[in-house]
């Protein structure tokens, strides 16, 4: 064994746990930038605005509801709205349950959602998810395992995305969840008039640190028994604590990606906005026909990456078609308007 008594009783456990809460803020800042570009849209798409701010809030109110239930204290009470959600406990426990029960609604939201993806992903892809053997048990050691792992699920997760299947009915039940995640992983409160504070990443931040420092005891209990249980996989030889917080970073992974998806999407609907008239449908019925199509004719001529050629012969389609009916609308509707000043200006003479 390599390392110092006081690397591995100390610091060695922390590493994991740096690692989780360096890619739950990116996770944050993804949040945020979608909020972001939500905003541009809003006045033309308030209605999507409006369901994604219902998606956060049912997670969030769901993820509360879940808390009440693990603790024992019951639920009497669930409310659920486009800007508000409400669940109250049928059983009032206060101390470590009251605390614990709260902690799912402010953490909760950020990987209790992705779990529900990281389930159907272990019916999708069984072979797919792999942990390394730890041998050391140092901070260093422990950092570069907690790399591998998140490094290994990675591969496999992107490499089943781009080889998913869109005529396999659990493939489109996955992607719509992932979707909706992407969308509503929190709520965006966007164009909420009532509101009186600004809810953006810093008041998620606020929040946590309020929940926190309201009841310090039990985060240093919470803290400690991470330390035992690390102790109890050095001294069994196992790898359970280091798996552990790696389950967590693939579920900040699955977050943050279908985020980026989901920019994907609220980018084509700003650039298809751009397009007057009936043409702005155009780019999406070209996504579908693009795409059976493609999955069409790989059934007569068979290729070995036959899905992911389809994909990228949709991607590539959906594109090209977008910029030629963008350039091709944009320019005339100028046309037209040129025009018209024209005989304005001949009419005023």
């Amino acid at each position: 064994m390599t390392g110092s008594w006081i690397d591995i009783i100390i610091f060695a456990p922390l590493a994991p746990i740096s690692g989780v809460i360096l890619f739950w803020f990116l996770q944050l800042v993804f949040i945020e930038s979608e909020k972001y570009f939500l905003s541009k849209i809003k006045d033309r798409h308030i209605a999507l605005c409006r369901f994604t701010n219902f998606l956060g809030v049912f997670f969030q109110t769901i993820c509360h509801a879940l808390g009440y239930t693990v603790t024992g204290s019951g639920i009497s009470e669930f409310y659920l709205s486009v800007h508000y959600g409400k669940v109250a406990p049928k059983r009032k426990r206060e101390g470590f349950f009251e605390w614990f029960s709260n902690g799912f609604l402010f953490i909760g939201p950020f990987f209790i959602p992705s779990l529900l993806l990281l389930l159907t992903l272990f019916f999708l892809i069984p072979s797919g998810f792999h942990f390394t053997i730890q041998h050391e048990y140092t901070f260093s050691e422990s950092l570069i395992n907690f790399g591998a792992n998140l490094y290994m699920f990675s591969r496999s997760f992107i490499g089943f995305l781009v080889t998913i299947d869109l005529f396999h009915p659990a493939h489109i039940g996955f992607c719509i969840l992932f979707l909706l995640i992407g969308l509503g992983i929190r709520p965006s409160y966007i164009k909420q008039e009532k509101k009186r504070e600004k809810i953006d990443m810093l008041y998620d931040l606020r929040n946590i640190k309020n929940y926190l420092l309201n009841k310090p005891l039990y985060g240093l209990i919470f803290f400690i028994t991470s330390y035992i249980f690390f102790y109890i996989s050095f001294l069994l030889h196992s790898n359970w604590y280091l798996s552990f917080f790696s389950i967590l970073g693939w579920l900040s992974i699955i977050a943050i990606i279908s985020i980026l998806v989901a920019h994907l999407l609220i980018f084509m609907i700003r650039i298809t906005d751009r397009i007057p008239s009936i043409w702005r449908y155009m780019p999406y019925i070209i996504m579908i026909v693009s795409y059976i199509g493609m999955r069409v004719f790989f059934l007569f001529i068979p290729l070995e990456h036959s899905k992911s050629l389809s994909l990228l012969g949709m991607f590539i389609l959906t594109i090209i078609s977008t910029w030629f009916i963008l350039k091709r609308e944009t320019n005339k509707f100028k046309t037209i308007i040129d025009m018209e000043s024209l005989r304005d200006l001949d009419g005023s003479r």
